[in-house]
Formats: C-alpha cells, structure tokens, sequence
C-alpha cells in the first residue's frame, strides 16, 4: 500500500516556508504517494488549502491528525518536543536536523524508533546529489534577498545615473564571502548596477566573482582557505590580521557590506568591527546574513535593523522566509527529488538504501538507531599506472595509432607506397593537362590541410577558425584563376566563365571571411560590461 506524506505547518516563530507546495504535490503523487496537508500550512507562501486540494492532496484541519496520519513527514524545521511526541513510533522524518547542533533533538527522534533523514547533511560533493542539495537552494534565495533589503535601507540609487539635477555615483558594494550566497548577493547588486567587490578565503572562486560582473579583492597573505564539503575552512591568526586589514579600508570605502561568513557547528566569525562600522559614510548599510549564528558584525542585533552610527546594521534571521514562495517552491523541489531516489519503483513505498553514499549521508537516525555521523567518503580509485613497455610494443609493431599520436613506421610506408602506386597509374595513362591539374590538386589538399588543422583559435570558436582558413585558401585560388594566364588567347570563352566563376566565388568568399569577424566581435561583446 502506498505510503501517506503529511506536511504540516511549520510552528517556530517566523517561519513561513512549507515544505511542498501543489505543483510538487502532484509529482508525488505520480510516484505512488498519498499527500496530506495541514490546514492552512502554505498561507503565508501564498498557497491556500484550495490550490493544495485541486492537486490532489488531502487538507487535514487539526495537527495531531496530521501527524497521526503520516507515514512520511516532510518539514523545514526540525521539530519541536511536541512535534516529536505526535511523530508515528518508526515514522520517517525528513527535514532540517543539523545533528550536530541538536543532539538532544537526535535522541529524542531515536527513541520514537524513527528514520530520519536530515536535509541539510546531504553530501554536496556528489554531482548527483546537487539536484537534491537545499541548502544551496535557500542560501541562493538569501543572497538575492539580502541585495533587496540592502537596498532598501540604502538611500541612494545602486547605479550611476546622469540626470538633469545632477550625477548621481554608482554605490558600491562588498561581498564578504563568496559560497552560494555570496555569489547569488554578488550578481543581484552586479545585475542593479553596482560597483561590485568580493572576498573569499578560497581563491578558486575567483573567476566565479569575476564572472557575475564583480572584483574580486585578495588578501594580501597566502594560505589555502578551502575547508571540506565545499566550505571554507577557518584561517591562521596572520592570515586573519592581513583581512582585518583589507575588511577595514573596504570599510572606508563602500557604502553596502554584505556579509555570509559562516562554517557549520561553529559560531560565526567576526569580520566587521566597531571601528570599521564607525569608519563608514553615513547612510551605508551592513547585512549581516551570519545573524542567527551570532553574526559577523560586532553591532549586530540578531533579528533587528538598527541604526548605529549613523550605518544601518540589518541582522534579519529570517531572509529565505520573506521570499516564502520561492524559497518554499525550491526547497519541496529538493524534497521531491529526494522522493525520487527513495521511491525508483514509484509505487508509493520509500527504500532507505545505506549503500547509497548520498543517501547514507542524508540518513542520521535508522529504525531509532542513531547513524551519524556517517562513515567518510570513499576515495576516487587511482587510475591504472600505464606501463611504458606495453604502450609502445604496439607503434614498434606498426599495428595503428591513437588519437593524436604519430603514425607509426610499418603504417606509414603502406600509405605511401599505395599513394606512389596510384600516382603512376594516373601519369601513365591520364592525359598530360589532367596530371597538372591532379598535381595541383594534391598539393592543394595537402598545404590546405596543414594550413587549416594548425589555426589557434584565440580570438574564433574551433569552427570559426577552420571555416575562415578554408575561405582564405579559396580566395587565394580564386586570385590565381583572375589573373591573366599564359593560355589567356588559345582558351577563349571557357577560360572567361572560369574567371566569373572565380570572381564570384571570391566575392563569398569574402562575405563569409568579413561575416566571420562580426559574428566574433558581437560575440566578444556579450562578456564586456
């Protein structure tokens, strides 16, 4: 029989994402499942019970019911004590848990025999996990909203702008952080017209910040700053001095800070001082998205905006939840994708399958037997070691080549000794004007090739390059046949339409080459701002 998921209304105060919304609902139910949801769980997602019941889920009015009736319990929240009670003995949970930040919350679950499946353990470095990856999901969501309320408080316009009451300067923003949120901040202020300049302790996402329009300010002091499952790690105390260094001339001189400095299990680092609030112009703003872990700035006020010399400090906890409906919409989508694995036979029953790595690491708590944390990844197997002597026993044997690699000595006399056979046969018996024309041709193929095959293209596609080293080969040959020949008399008519055929194709030929360039330079101009 297929199983029940139940959502319910998310009780911790201020939340208002809901973990599926309808047309999510739908897809479940395509898999096999049976959906209930509480009574008004997706009013503040701008979902009402109506939408939720044309999608063929059931609306449940009283929570306990809810719960009572769920096999499969999907969640943003972990749950509270009482949640906890009302969850069904051997239950399946499937929420936000953060194992190790709750530990009484595992206990409590483990002794109600649950399974339960904690979102945010999902292993992001598997590629096939990142379908099913929420906290990318909702920190993307928390970037582009702590751009929104930035400027909001923000008391000027974020691009330049040139009016007749005068110029009004571009506002320039600092990223602190450059992970999924940081670079979500970074292309919304990018993309609003702002000068826009970011910092992360992993240099590799460099190129990342450079390519959503923004620079990217290094810290004058070298260590790898990468931590593992894609976080950063934390740094050395010099390393730490040298960015106090660089966060407080940026202070200086930005009018948005935006900060997203956070390490899971440990409280958020302190970035922004007192004096570097102090140092800033008046009016400008600070987001602190590190709020609810304690928060990056030495003034912020977790879940308040303030005013503190004369900067506005923005220490809002609840950033994914004031875009409720697409933060709700991405997150059951990650639900729904983890349904997927879950349920491959899509008859409505889930396989919690502990051999599956991602599913392994979602899985913190099995039938009341607490899993986690979960055993470490397993290494990449190490390429095979070529062996040298076997790899060039084959090319000593004149049995091919590969891709790329020189034909070998026995190959390459047969072929040359066939093209000699064949070239004779056509000297001996093909008239004498042919064997030019045919040597010409030859030789044509042959520089063409060489000519063609060793383009770079550094400025071109591939096939760009190729098809403007054929076009100039063609007019090269169609210059030779306009030119007066030697047998200009004796050919007459003949010889003049081969002319007309050269100057047309030279014309084309032309058009393609001077087409060519255009197209690379609208190209080119796609990535200048």
């Amino acid at each position: 029989m297929s199983l029940v998921i139940g959502v319910p209304k998310e009780t911790a105060a201020g939340e208002k994402r809901v973990a599926t919304v309808p047309e999510v609902v739908e897809k479940l139910i395509k898999l096999g499942f049976r959906v209930a949801v509480q009574s008004g769980a997706g009013d503040a997602a701008n979902f009402d019970d109506d939408a939720y019941r044309a999608a063929g889920a059931e609306v449940v009015g009283d929570a306990a019911a809810l719960w009572a009736k769920a096999d499969i319990v999907f969640k943003v929240r972990g749950p509270s004590a009482g949640e906890v009670g009302l969850l069904r003995e051997g239950g399946t949970l499937i929420s936000f848990i953060w194992p190790a930040q709750n530990p009484e919350l595992m206990q409590q679950l483990a002794a109600k025999k649950a399974t339960v499946l904690a979102i945010d353990a999902l292993p992001r470095t598997l590629s096939r996990a990142q379908k099913m990856d929420a906290l990318t999901s909702q920190a993307g969501v928390a970037g582009y909203r702590a751009v929104i309320e930035a400027a909001n408080a923000f008391g000027r316009f974020f691009n330049g702008q040139i009016t007749a009451a005068g110029k009004v300067p571009p506002a320039k923003v600092f990223i602190a952080g450059a992970g999924v949120a940081g670079l979500a901040a970074i292309g919304t202020a990018a993309g609003l017209g702002a000068i826009v300049r970011a910092n992360d302790t992993r240099a590799e996402v460099a190129d990342q910040v450079v390519s959503l329009g923004g620079e990217f300010v290094k810290v004058d002091y070298e260590e790898e700053g990468s931590g593992g499952g894609g976080y950063a790690k934390v740094m050395s105390e010099g390393f730490q001095q040298a960015q106090r260094e660089m966060y407080a001339k940026q202070a200086r001189e930005v009018d948005i800070i935006i900060t997203t400095a956070l390490i899971p299990g440990k409280p958020a680092p302190r970035l922004i001082t007192a004096e570097m609030v102090k140092s800033m112009k008046p009016g400008s703003v600070i987001v602190d998205m590190a709020a609810e872990q304690g928060g990056n700035c030495e003034l912020t006020e977790p879940g308040q905006a303030v005013v503190k010399h004369g900067v506005t400090l923005i220490g809002y906890t609840d950033l994914v939840g004031r875009l409720s409906r697409q933060s709700s919409t991405l997150y059951a989508t990650n639900l729904f994708r983890l349904a997927e694995e879950l349920c491959k036979t899509k008859d409505g029953v889930i396989n919690v399958n502990m051999e599956d790595e991602a599913i392994r690491g979602l899985t913190v708590i099995k039938d009341g037997a607490i899993t986690w944390p979960p055993p470490p990844p397993k290494a990449p197997a190490a390429p095979p070691q070529a062996k040298p002597a076997a790899a060039a026993a084959p090319a000593a044997k004149g049995h091919g080549h590969g891709a790329g690699e020189p034909m070998a000595a026995g190959t390459l006399a047969i072929v040359f000794g066939v093209a000699a056979a064949l070239f004779w046969l056509v000297g001996a018996y093909a008239p004498a004007s042919f064997l030019s024309h045919f040597t010409v041709f030859v030789l044509a193929c042959f520089i063409g090739y060489m000519v063609i095959w060793n383009v770079t293209p550094s400025l071109h596609t591939p096939l760009m390059s190729v098809t403007n080293a054929i076009s100039s080969i063609i007019a090269i040959g169609a210059l030779v046949q306009i030119a007066p020949s030697l047998e200009a008399g004796a050919a007459g008519r003949p010889d003049e339409l081969i002319r007309w055929m050269a100057v047309a194709g030279l014309a084309l030929t032309c058009i393609n080459m001077f087409g060519g360039f255009a197209v690379t330079r609208r190209m080119l101009a796609m990535f200048r701002k």
